[in-house]
């Protein structure tokens, strides 16, 4: 599970009735500068700084450092005061109406969280410390608690190139797709043809306005039982043109033609690398998403322990091939048609594909 503090909102969402998302762009090599096929969001005047914060025992310091200084309405004030604008600590204190100690003490705080820089510089008497805000989104990570993985678990992790059909009807008339390995665009953008490239295998990117993706798993029973419960997840996020802050989308899975429910993800990231995405992939583009586990049982279905629907693990007929096939995408009429991004396991945050555990 994953949860997004936006310490800064971005811009106001773009039309909800539009399925079509936009062209990631990827540089010449005689380029200087970055390609600008068209509008995009002014990075240079709104910068989108993104920080991760794992939330485990191998991290505690700084998880206690970053909810200690956003668990206070008046550092939270600070850090909005410093949206836009860099101020010393009493020009802070002016701004807020509080004590200029008080908000040496908050700033203290923020700064020992990593929230803040500062920067020395004359003053008419004196120096004077100047702070600027060093993040615009703070991502906390929470990792599901398991249990020891016994033999009674079968784990396929599925490179995302590995699909094998696809449905961009929507895209035919209008939208957006592609993909790119670890060093190149493979095939062309906005081209469906490009999806039947041998190299398509090796994708570490891929992205459409509308549509979906299948795959196959494979399936063994274990002697004669039929699964417990089955999981699914990937990293995700939506489509818009460069990259969207605030890009709703509403993610479908599909398994042996039954859906499981949807999952928004609320934004294109980008504006900042993810952990493992190639250098010569723009920070213009999408960068990284989220990874939203799917678990049906017995009971039902939920997303990161959410319930979304009540479909049961025996409604999938898992025992009645020998594949499970996944679909996985966005419907053209959803209420939030916006695309999506998948990241293999060489592009994003998570050294992973798609990954469907069995639990028998």
């Amino acid at each position: 599970m994953r949860s997004v503090f936006k310490v800064r909102c971005s811009e106001a969402a773009r039309s909800t009735d539009s399925c079509c998302g936009h062209r990631n762009r990827i540089p010449e090599p005689d380029e200087v500068g970055p390609l600008n096929p068209g509008p995009q969001i002014d990075n240079s005047s709104e910068p989108r700084r993104t920080r991760f914060v794992n939330v485990g025992q191998d991290n505690t310091n700084e998880l206690v450092l970053v909810a200690k200084a956003l668990g206070s309405p008046t550092r939270i004030q600070i850090l909005e005061f410093l949206q836009d604008k860099s101020a010393n600590v009493s020009e802070i204190a002016q701004g807020l109406d509080i004590p200029r100690a008080t908000a040496d003490l908050h700033i203290s705080v923020l700064a020992d969280a990593g929230f803040l820089d500062f920067e020395t510089l004359p003053a008419k008497r004196g120096v004077q410390k100047v702070c600027t805000r060093n993040h615009d989104i703070v991502v906390l990570h929470v990792p599901k608690t398991r249990a020891p993985e016994s033999l009674d678990v079968v784990t396929t992790d599925m490179p995302i190139g590995n699909f094998v059909d696809y449905d961009f009807t929507a895209i035919e008339s209008g939208g957006t797709c592609g993909m790119v390995g670890e060093s190149a665009l493979i095939g062309l953008f906005d081209d469906i043809a490009s999806f039947h490239e041998p190299d398509r295998v090796n994708a570490q990117i891929i992205w459409f306005s509308a549509g979906h993706l299948e795959y196959r798993f494979p399936f063994r029973s274990q002697g004669g039982r039929t699964p417990r419960s089955l999981e699914l997840s990937a990293e995700l996020c939506s489509e818009a043109e460069g990259y969207h802050l605030d890009w709703p989308s509403d993610i479908f899975v599909e398994v042996n033609d039954v859906e499981l429910g949807l999952w928004t993800s609320p934004a294109d990231f980008g504006g900042s690398r993810g952990r493992l995405t190639p250098d010569w992939w723009s920070t213009d583009n999408s960068q990284f998403g989220l990874v939203p586990t799917w678990t049906t049982d017995s009971e039902g279905t939920t997303v990161d322990g959410e319930s979304i629907s009540d479909v049961r693990i025996g409604e999938l007929n898992l025992d009645q091939h020998s594949f499970v096939k996944v679909r996985i995408g966005v419907r053209p009429d959803a209420k939030n048609c916006r695309g999506m991004n998948i990241f293999g396991e060489r592009a994003g945050n998570t050294e992973q594909g798609i990954v469907l555990k069995l639990e028998f």
